[in-house]
């Protein structure tokens, strides 16, 4: 039996803009240039404009009307080529990436000597003969690695990313195979899950001797044992000798635990982080700017809109052909194309500066003290409240981008942090429990190292009512091992 109904459905979908604006903002201003370059290459109509006036920017023409008529691709017989043409129409600062004029004040921002990790990586995979769906997919893991080069984000996770911001349909073989290619990617070890697959990657591409082999097996088999120095319950297990044990964990000593440590500033002394945000203390009242350097001015291309002025002229004549009026319609759809990039850049500056300022107002009194223990408790919802943004367009912001204060350049992301409260039944934030575990922990006596149920002690004598798991989470967290690994003879 057949029966017809009627049924109303609400579903949300993204516009291009959107989802390039999502895009961008998940990218860091030191990757942002050679996004900006990849869409010039890509697209002739944008194009970097060398004589940027300043002037232009006080043209008080409206802006408003950039995606008028893009839905009437299947209209080209009625193509309103002035939609189109006019400079005059769009007012300059709209068309500049950095938004900045000739007379903005320059500040001096630290460079970076050779190329990040970051950009090291996409050099690398630009090498790679591979589809644009897959060369995808191994940006976005590339773009999901932490400063020591491991990956972050779940596969399966990921699956929803590409599909939610750049339209893409995949499954989780797909990305495991693209997984692997970064993972042959130099420094070796990079784009690991864990330290047991980091240090397997990088013994996997040494030579092949009999003590690499074993350290393999090792840490394929016996990786609790080993982090935990039972090299009794290894011995049995691999049924190997004391000396050839020996050997193969002086094969595992020889890696690189954090592969993408040769590319961060704090071990590599002429490296630095590019700060996306810089805050400056004038006096007790703080100014926060948007880090503005190497971000190219961008324009139409005059030829292409010159090559559309053309056709205008001639558009009442009747010898219209088929090749004439297609060229139209790719200029018309690229001219779009480059308007929303601009747009979009404009919109991810304007994101950035007001999420960054509301983290600013929310921790005022961290940023002129720099004293961790000012910081409040802030998760993303509290600022996606005060700015009116969805978290998820919260989370994009703070991920992999830094600020620069007075007192350091920190990843945006350490800022936020749960809560807890203390004895007094005050808020504190979980980041200043870390900073006095961290500093309890340094001061300890190296030949013995407080352990877990000392550390809670000692925070509980503090006025921090702790649990002794909560104290353990912590330490892993700060990268710190048990007291046991920690004792120096």
């Amino acid at each position: 039996m057949l029966n017809q109904r009627l049924q109303q459905k609400l579903l949300q979908k993204l516009s291009p803009q959107q989802i390039l604006l999502m895009k961008l903002l998940q990218i860091p201003s030191m990757a942002l240039e050679q996004r900006i370059k990849q869409e010039i290459e890509e697209n002739p109509v944008l194009e970097i404009d060398e004589e940027y006036d300043s002037d232009n920017d006080n043209e008080s023409d409206d802006y408003s009307d950039v995606d008028k008529d893009k839905n009437d691709d299947n209209s080209q017989n009625d193509i309103d080529i002035h939609d189109y043409l006019s400079d005059d129409d769009i007012p300059s600062y709209r068309l500049n990436a950095g938004n900045t004029s000739v007379n903005d004040e320059h500040k001096e921002m630290p460079q970076t000597a050779d190329t990040g990790l970051l950009e090291s990586l996409l050099t690398q995979l630009d090498l790679q003969d591979l589809p644009d769906q897959k060369r995808i997919i191994g940006t976005t893991i590339i773009g999901n690695l932490d400063e020591a080069g491991y990956l972050q984000r779940d596969l399966n996770a990921m699956i929803d990313d590409l599909a939610f911001t750049q339209g893409i349909t995949t499954n989780l073989q797909e990305i495991e195979q693209m997984l692997k290619v970064v993972q042959s990617f130099e420094p070796a070890g990079v784009a690991a899950r864990n330290l047991q697959e980091c240090l397997i990657l990088q013994l996997k591409r040494s030579d092949p001797s009999p003590a690499a082999r074993l350290a393999v097996t090792i840490l394929d088999r016996c990786f609790d044992d080993f982090s935990k120095k039972h090299y009794d319950k290894i011995l049995k297990r691999t049924h190997s000798e004391e000396e050839d044990l020996r050997d193969a964990i002086n094969e595992i000593l020889k890696l690189n635990p954090k592969p993408g440590s040769a590319f961060s500033p704090s071990t590599a002394g002429n490296q630095y982080v590019i700060p996306d945000f810089i805050i400056e203390n004038k006096d007790g009242v703080l100014e926060l700017t948007l880090n503005q350097r190497n971000m190219p001015e961008l324009r139409l291309s005059r030829t292409y809109t010159e090559m559309l002025e053309s056709y205008g002229e001639n558009k009442h004549k009747k010898e219209k052909n088929d090749s004439q009026r297609d060229a139209v319609v790719f200029i018309k759809q690229k001219i779009d194309s480059a308007r929303w990039f601009i747009e979009a850049i404009k919109q991810r500056q304007d994101t950035l500066y007001i999420t960054m300022k509301a983290i600013v107002d929310y921790q005022h009194k961290y940023f002129l003290e720099g004293d961790e223990t000012m910081l409040r408790p802030m998760i993303l919802k509290d600022i996606a409240e005060r700015v009116g943004l969805d978290i998820s367009t919260i989370s994009r912001v703070a991920n992999s981008k830094y600020v620069q204060t007075p007192f350091g350049t920190f990843l945006l992301k350490s800022f936020f942090s749960e809560s807890i409260q203390n004895d007094q039944g005050e808020e504190i934030s979980t980041r200043e429990i870390k900073k006095i575990l961290s500093d309890c922990i340094v001061a300890e006596e190296k030949s013995k190292p407080l352990t877990d149920e000392e550390l809670t002690s000692i925070l509980k004598q503090k006025g921090y009512p702790i649990a002794r798991r909560t104290v353990a989470k912590y330490r892993e967290l700060l990268n710190i091992p048990v007291a046991r690994l920690r004792k120096v003879m």
